[in-house]
């Protein structure tokens, strides 16, 4: 009887393949047939792209329907690359499933052409295809492209840095990891050195980069480096220790792993009513300060929620008069010289700390 179920059983396997193999054999094969190609907009068509209205449609690109050899759903992705370009790297703007049209925002439009070279408020020449793509089948892309005119306006600005955030009972936000936590101050000449000079409670913090999440963090390994948690699944590092009370200079470089964590006297540090942002970038220009916020949590920091600035200069000054004032030479971070802060057009989220006139401008992107 063993035998016999042996048999059954090997006999099922090898129809089960042999029907599994048949099926590979008897599937049809979906051959192209033609291109898809656009209808509208028309070519030469020229896009003034305006910032206020970057969550409007810049346009409704409408192309034929590609055909292949049997009925089956259609998959499109709409692509831009520069005019004579070969479309190896090119800029996806849409995608759309058995529909031959697709909407695109003037921020989408805009950040595109951006990413492909554009200068903001020149004219500069796209070339856009449609490509189709079936399951079991070849893609297609257009045999034509259209070719439009883009004036772009400034958008997103590249951000190559990282930020990093206080959490622990000891710094503002506690343990909480998403609430109003406090930035380190990025070094303006090497963006893996940070520090801060600040008040802290007595008890613990670690430092994250991503307010919201746990991951990555730095924590403590032993007293001269640190340790990092770069997923879940690592082991959670020991949190820094403030002992007592008061006012510390905690350093770090994310490339090196080392920190120093000293106490700083801020015994005769000096208090200031007011802090405010000046210069051609603000709305008020070089005649009037723009009012920070002071934390109640330390008096020496100062922050701006998102601010538009244009391309210009910007200083930090106390009181509104310039007996006071603090400034440096590099765009983002830095600080502690005279200078006039370098600014990129964009928004902002601005922290400043009037202990060493370090400050940060982090772009808001959204």
């Amino acid at each position: 009887m063993k035998n016999i179920h042996k048999i059954l059983i090997a006999f099922v396997s090898i129809l089960a393949v042999s029907c599994s193999a048949d099926d590979v054999e008897n599937r049809p094969v979906i051959e192209k047939g033609t291109t898809p190609e656009f209808v509208a907009p028309e070519t030469d068509k020229q896009f003034v792209l305006v910032e206020e209205n970057a969550t409007n449609p810049a346009e409704r690109f409408v192309w034929s329907a590609a055909t292949y050899s049997d009925n089956v759903v259609v998959d499109y992705t709409l692509l831009m690359d520069v005019a004579g370009g070969d479309f190896t790297a090119p800029q996806t703007l849409a995608t759309a499933s058995n529909s031959t049209q697709a909407s695109v925002s003037v921020k989408n439009l805009n950040q595109a052409a951006i990413e492909l070279g554009a200068v903001p408020g020149e004219a500069k020449q796209f070339d856009l295809k449609v490509m189709s793509s079936v399951s079991g089948g070849v893609p297609m892309v257009s045999a034509v492209p259209l070719t439009i005119s883009i004036n772009t306006y400034s958008g997103l600005i590249a951000y190559e840095f990282t930020d990093w955030y206080f959490v622990g009972d000891a710094t503002v936000s506690g343990w909480d990891n998403n609430k109003g936590n406090q930035p380190l101050f990025r070094s303006g000449t090497n963006p893996k050195e940070y520090m801060y000079t600040g008040f802290f409670k007595k008890g613990e913090f670690k430092v994250i980069s991503n307010p919201g999440s746990w991951t990555p963090m730095l924590g403590k390994a032993d007293g001269v480096k640190m340790a990092p948690r770069n997923t879940d699944a690592d082991a959670d590092p020991a949190n820094f220790a403030i002992p007592t009370e008061g006012y510390y200079t905690f350093k770090m470089n994310t490339e090196t792993l080392a920190y120093t964590l000293v106490a700083f006297d801020a015994a005769a540090a000096q208090s200031y009513a007011t802090v405010g942002l000046i210069g051609s970038s603000t709305a008020k220009g070089w005649d009037g300060s723009t009012a920070m916020t002071q934390s109640t949590f330390n008096s020496h920091i100062w922050t701006l929620g998102v601010t538009a600035l244009n391309d210009g200069e910007a200083k930090f000054r106390a009181n509104d008069a310039w007996d006071v004032s603090w400034g440096g030479k590099t765009t983002f971070s830095g600080g502690g010289t005279g200078d006039n802060i370098p600014v990129i057009k964009s928004k902002y989220l601005i922290y400043f700390n009037d202990l060493d006139g370090s400050y940060l401008m982090i772009p808001n992107q959204e």
